[in-house]
């Protein structure tokens, strides 16, 4: 019996066998490989280590100790709802009805299953830009959609191209899936760009799925505005944030939807079934980092901006290229001249230099030749880390 073959395999399910043959993921593994690596520097993945501002804990404590801690609306709390709306108005231009149009979730993860579940039939399509957010996949296949495969380029900064779009819409597509900034490349979509998708998809009637989970996390002057703004796609456009990023808050587990109010509602009742409502002192946390002074905000952006150019410019001198990453917390490193595929050089990394990165073919096909280095330690981390991944590449490049 193989290792991946046991005595329960045929109790999967078909989709499951499909979409991951029972095994375990590019990521489990290499998280495996690192729980055995002594002095493990972690440059993998995409959980900010900084402290979660303090008046955000607090509002979650006091609510804790009050020990009233009961379900929610399922659409989450009311005042965060209208908080949440107030922010997308004050913030991307965007008017929704709080108490219509917006729909708070157990993180954005479950939002993205929440969609697929809600508008997917089973062999529907849905145009992803890859590399891509691993979770979508997933999503899609439980859904018994099918996902296609719209290839970016390093050479592009891996920006989507609406050619590329365009050129794979079939009479089965019912959904483009846009994230921006992007995970894992830090690929920022352009104004123009989204203009011409938003023309694709009015002309093919598709939905349009914007996750702006990074929206705050962007440099060197990039901007990445919110497709929704464009005339005709607030009705077509389903709005996915949260606050893990922007608020170093991944373990509260709190995200959102908004659009229009249709699609709320009947995003509603799969969502209610999944979880029933977020946390509900993750709630009142996440209405304490909307109404609480935003200081917090530039402060951890700006620490974010000076472990960036520490990784950059580390990546530099020891000789390892990368598209610009003009936002979310990675670069992704073009070890391409090395002849080596991304899972043995991550490999190579991890238990040569004691240095955990992740693969570019985690995220698809596109991203073979490339590693998701972030920058999610403390500079001194870095510098070592990048140190050690420049002896690594170096000695292939000698080995070729």
């Amino acid at each position: 019996m193989s290792s991946t073959t046991t005595a329960a395999t045929p109790a999967l399910s078909r989709k499951i066998q499909a979409l991951q043959g029972g095994a375990e993921t590019s990521f489990t593994r290499m998280l495996r490989l690192a729980s055995q690596t002594p002095n493990l520097i972690t440059l993998g993945r995409g959980d900010p280590d900084l402290a979660t501002p303090a008046h955000i804990v607090e509002a979650a404590v006091k609510v804790m100790q009050s020990r009233h801690v009961n379900y929610t609306p399922p659409p989450g709390m009311p005042a965060l709802r209208e908080a949440i709306a107030e922010k997308l108005q004050r913030e991307n231009g965007l008017r929704y009805e709080p108490l219509s149009e917006v729909l708070v979730t157990c993180g954005a993860q479950e939002a993205i299953s929440v969609i697929m579940q809600t508008l997917l039939d089973p062999g529907d399509e849905v145009l992803l830009p890859e590399p891509f957010y691993t979770a979508y996949e997933m999503a899609i296949g439980l859904a018994h959609g099918k996902m296609v495969h719209v290839p970016t380029y390093a050479e592009q900064n891996f920006e989507v191209q609406p050619a590329a779009i365009a050129a794979r819409i079939t009479e089965r597509s019912r959904m483009i899936v846009l994230v921006s900034p992007n995970n894992p490349t830090g690929g920022v979509i352009s104004a123009a760009a989204l203009e011409e998708i938003a023309a694709i998809a009015t002309r093919h009637n598709l939905i349009v799925v914007t996750d702006e989970l990074y929206e705050k996390v962007l440099f060197d002057g990039a901007q990445a505005p919110s497709i929704a703004r464009l005339p005709g796609m607030r009705e077509r456009t389903i709005l996915i944030n949260g606050f893990s990023k922007t608020y170093c808050m991944t373990g509260f587990r709190v995200g959102y939807l908004a659009g229009p109010a249709a699609l709320m509602t009947a995003l509603q009742e799969p969502h209610h079934i999944f979880t029933i409502c977020a946390p509900t002192a993750s709630q009142h946390a996440a209405l304490a980092a909307l109404r609480g002074d935003q200081g917090c905000v530039d402060e951890i952006v700006g620490i974010f901006a000076q472990r960036r150019r520490a990784l950059l410019d580390g990546l530099r001198s020891v000789g390892i290229p990368f598209p610009h990453p003009a936002g979310a917390f990675f670069a992704f490193g073009d070890i391409r001249a090395t002849g080596m595929s991304s899972a043995d050089f991550a490999v190579k990394v991890l238990q040569e230099a004691g240095v955990l990165v992740f693969p570019g073919t985690q995220y698809g096909a596109s991203g073979e030749g490339f590693l998701r280095i972030s920058y999610l330690a403390e500079i001194p981390d870095i510098e070592r880390a990048v140190s050690a991944l420049g002896r690594v590449y170096q000695s292939a490049m000698e080995g070729r």
